[in-house]
């Protein structure tokens, strides 16, 4: 029997973004040095990089969740900034 098909989520921001995705985004917006003061993992302030970053947010899920706050914080911050 083959798998539901996940259901639409229109108004969850993060759906279908990899975890990639959200740190390349990022580590653009604030840089690895501004990354790492935000969320103080040392994936991020010593010697940081996308895959060591990504293998360790992979195994630890209560990191995954602060970087993934801190990218829907920055898409309010973008809306916010466009709409002022």
């Amino acid at each position: 029997m083959p798998s539901p098909t996940p259901a639409p989520q229109p108004r969850n921001p993060l759906h279908g973004l990899t975890l990639e995705q959200i740190v390349s985004a990022l580590v653009a917006q604030y840089g690895w040095a501004g990354l790492g003061e935000r969320v103080p993992l040392r994936c991020f302030t010593s010697d940081p990089s996308i895959g060591s970053s990504l293998k360790f947010l992979r195994k630890t899920p209560w990191a995954r969740d602060k970087v993934e706050s801190l990218y829907l914080f920055m898409l309010r911050d973008q809306r916010r900034s466009e709409s002022a």
